[in-house]
């Protein structure tokens, strides 16, 4: 893929637009607070269609495919707020309802995902469960017509403010893999407790642990078979593991533009700081990586849309563009000097907030085993 279809690039124009008026201006005081993102915010990011791509038509989505529009909505906005609603952990929510869940279900839960009055969430990581998702604890008895779910999930995303789960436990605790089911909770319950993060960065992202106390969940809530749970999983960690990466890139974008702004108006000996080999090969540098990685990440958002097999490309370039991402903004800040390394610049911030998309939904060391496995096979792999 070498560029946009004529659909696409009016629809970069537009979020891009929405984004730089409506995200950008007062995203460094977001990013310094615990507190929610602005309801207000996330409505009017519903209403351009950000919750509802790949979801149905008759819900208020904009139909199925269109992966490669979801990376363009994740770079524009990731490029205006790197702290802003992350679309991906309600619309995976609501691709689970459509794909293994019922009508019934549909009709309540995804008209409010899409208008972004509910949040969902994605609930896989223990406190000693993370990339290796088929040693989770958590356990679902059946009893009757109903599951009693116990355990806990920590460090999800939105999770302090989500409305439901995509819950994955085990309904047969001494099986393995193949015995995780994928459970919709409502997080209403007063058998469900939750407690917050104080993070580094990333804070109105609002990272919290999810405890489930003998939760009864309606067998009509879970979602497909029992014990296919995680090859459900496994679909979809593909995709959002490039939405990731190309948020990120998109907030390195912004900052190599920051560092040239300022590397032209930033005089040293009489002359632009721009124009020192050491502060334009630099961005040089940057901008070429950045370029590379982007590039990279919409072929595997092509790859998608045309159902093509995509899983090395995605770890390949879940372990690169995070870290490509945040070399560039450690750059950028230092090109600031003195004044990149306030807390009245933004980078500073930005930078933190970057590195955890090094951590998010499966570290580097994991994404080249499966790119080692891949490539070699069986046998031949770690």
């Amino acid at each position: 893929m070498f560029g946009f279809t004529e659909e696409e690039e009016m629809f970069c124009r537009e979020v891009r637009r929405f984004a730089q008026r409506e995200l950008a201006p007062f995203a460094k005081q977001r990013a310094k607070t615990e507190n929610p993102y602005p309801i207000e915010l996330r409505r009017k990011m519903a209403k351009l269609g950000l919750f509802g791509i790949t979801l149905p038509v008759e819900y208020g989505g904009q139909g199925p495919g269109g992966y490669v529009k979801l990376g363009i909505a994740f770079e524009e906005i990731g490029a205006a707020d790197i702290n802003a609603p992350n679309p991906s952990s309600s619309l995976v929510a609501g691709q689970y309802i459509v794909l293994y869940g019922d009508k019934e279900m549909s009709r309540e839960w995804l008209p409010g995902l899409i208008k972004g009055e509910k949040v969902g969430c994605l609930a896989v990581t223990e406190p000693e469960c993370g990339s290796d998702a088929a040693a989770i604890r958590t356990r679902a008895k059946k009893e009757g017509q109903y599951y009693v779910l116990s355990g806990e999930k920590t460090s999800i995303t939105g999770g302090a403010d989500a409305d439901i789960a995509v819950v994955f436990a085990k309904t047969d605790p001494a099986a393995g893999p193949m015995e995780v089911t994928a459970f919709l909770v409502p997080l209403d319950s007063a058998s469900i407790k939750r407690t917050v993060f104080s993070d580094t960065g990333w804070m109105p992202m609002r990272r919290a642990s999810i405890f489930f106390d003998d939760v009864r969940i309606p067998e009509k809530y879970r979602l497909g078979e029992e014990g296919r749970g995680f090859l459900y999983l496994m679909k979809h960690f593909d995709y959002l593991r490039v939405t990731l990466c190309i948020w990120v890139l998109g907030a390195a974008r912004t900052s190599i533009e920051e560092a040239i702004s300022y590397a032209k108006q930033r005089n040293a000996f009489g002359r632009p700081i721009s124009t020192f080999e050491g502060v334009a090969f630099k961005i040089a540098e940057h901008a070429t990586r950045l370029e590379a990685c982007r590039l990279l990440c919409y072929r595997a958002l092509w790859l998608k849309d045309q159902n093509l097999q995509h899983t090395k490309e995605a770890a390949m370039y879940k372990w690169l563009g995070p870290r490509v991402a945040v070399e560039a903004i450690h750059d950028a800040l230092l090109i600031h000097g003195h004044y990149g390394y306030s807390t009245d610049c933004a980078l500073e911030q930005r930078l933190r907030d970057a590195i955890g998309f090094e951590i998010a939904d499966g570290t580097a060391e994991i994404q080249k085993l499966v790119i080692a496995r891949q490539i070699l096979g069986k046998g031949y792999a770690p």
